[in-house]
Formats: structure tokens, sequence, C-alpha cells
């Protein structure tokens, strides 16, 4: 491990615990006061799970281009990280929605979306799983992981091609933020801290999928051999031989 990676533990580390600090000392919000700390979790795991189906559709971009076998295993992990995140943000959006809007759920265009995006990648892990051969596999994963990136822009632009009961962008907007700077400065801080989250987390993801890979093709090698070693020239009788 280079220095830079051994490191990484200890700024992520750093980093979120600076995070969370920033999001306790935050001022609170004029019309929904303590409950909107939330925000300084729901919106970087979202991000994450934006960061992460992006680069899923950039490996299967690549494995296809290239056929490389660690493009396939990028895309894999980066999709089970978004699918985690996804999931978070959502449990974590009912939590703020219940006092907000009075209930756990809604059929609302930015939540249905982000759920029908949550069960799309998830489908996409199942079809990795239901796949033994790992060049269909790959093959397949990675068209599936281009076209379902459509889901991604949909969710962000839900709140502006529908009408919703989700606040709109604050951040990712034209303009100036319509945010407090100094809950903006936490809010990104928290979002900084997440992504080396996600950094930390997909190298180990990674590493363990290499070490995955080359203990199937050890045992698929050891395999051959023995099942060369059970074949035997044939005996003729009364021959010798």
């Amino acid at each position: 491990m280079t220095l830079p990676g051994a490191r990484l533990p200890v700024v992520a580390a750093v980093v979120t615990v600076a995070g969370l600090t920033g999001a306790l000392l935050a001022p609170p919000d004029q019309l929904q006061g303590e409950l909107v700390r939330l925000m300084y979790v729901h919106v970087p795991a979202a991000w994450l799970a934006f960061l992460s189906f992006t680069i899923t559709l950039g490996a299967s971009v690549a494995w296809l281009w290239r056929r490389h076998a660690g493009a396939d295993r990028l895309a894999e992990a980066s999709a089970e990280i978004g699918v985690f995140f996804t999931g978070l943000a959502i449990v974590l959006g009912s939590i703020w929605g219940k006092p907000t809007w009075g209930v756990w759920w809604t059929w609302d265009p930015r939540l249905v979306t982000t759920a029908l995006m949550f069960f799309v990648y998830l489908g996409y892990l199942a079809l990795r799983r239901a796949t033994p051969d790992p060049t269909t596999r790959a093959r397949r994963s990675a068209v599936f992981g281009v076209v379902a990136f459509v889901q991604v822009p949909v969710v962000h632009l839900s709140v502006l091609w529908w009408r919703t009961l989700h606040q709109p962008p604050t951040v990712l907007r034209p303009g100036d933020p319509t945010i407090d700077h100094s809950m903006l400065a936490a809010l990104l801080l928290n979002m900084a801290a997440f992504t080396l989250v996600f950094v930390l987390l997909l190298r180990t993801r990674l590493r363990l999928a290499a070490e995955q890979d080359a203990l199937e093709a050890a045992e698929d090698a050891r395999g051959r051999e023995l099942a060369g070693a059970a074949v035997s020239a044939p005996r003729w009788e009364g021959s010798g031989v």
C-alpha cells in the first residue's frame, strides 16, 4: 500500500468528524429547525448514489470498449456502494418527510424515481449473481449498466419536470445557492467526507473482488488438472501394455 493510500483512512476519519461537527454547529433552519440537520447526511448519501452509478456507467463503457476485467470489477463494486447509499437516502428522506409532510411515504415524483433507481440497480446486481460465466456476466452487466444510468438524470430533474413536494435544487442550480452560506459550508464539508469514505469503500471492495477472481481462477485451473489426471491411456488386453 502506498503512503497516500495508507493515509486515506485517517484523512477520511478526520474529515468525517469535522463534517459532523460542522453539521452540529451549523444554525438551525428558520422553518424546520433542528430537523434540517438530517440534510447533512441525506444529501451526501444522494450525491454518492449519483457518483457511484456514474462510475458504473463509465466502467461499463470501458468494458465494452476494452474488455478489461478490472473495468467489470469497478462497475460491480461501485454499483454495490451506490445501492447502499440510495437506500440510505430513501430511509433518511422518509424520516425527514414524516414530521415535514406528515407521512413516511408519498407518491412524489422524486421519491418514486429514486425508489425505481434503487430497484433497477438491485436488478443489476441480481443479474450479475444469476450469470455464472464471467464473460457473459460482464457483457450483460455492461449493457445493463449503460441503460440503467438514464435513471440518474431523471431523478435529479424530477423536481423540475413535475410538481413535487420535494424542494427544488438548492446547490446544483444556476446562480447563487439558496441556502445560508454557513450551512452550505457544513454541507460541502460533509459531501467531501462522504466522498472520501466512498473512495475507501471502493478501494477495499476492488481489492476483495481481485482476490476473489484470483481464487476462482486458481480453483478452475486445479479442476482442469484433476480432470486431466483422471484420464488414463487405454490398456489393451494381452498386449502387455
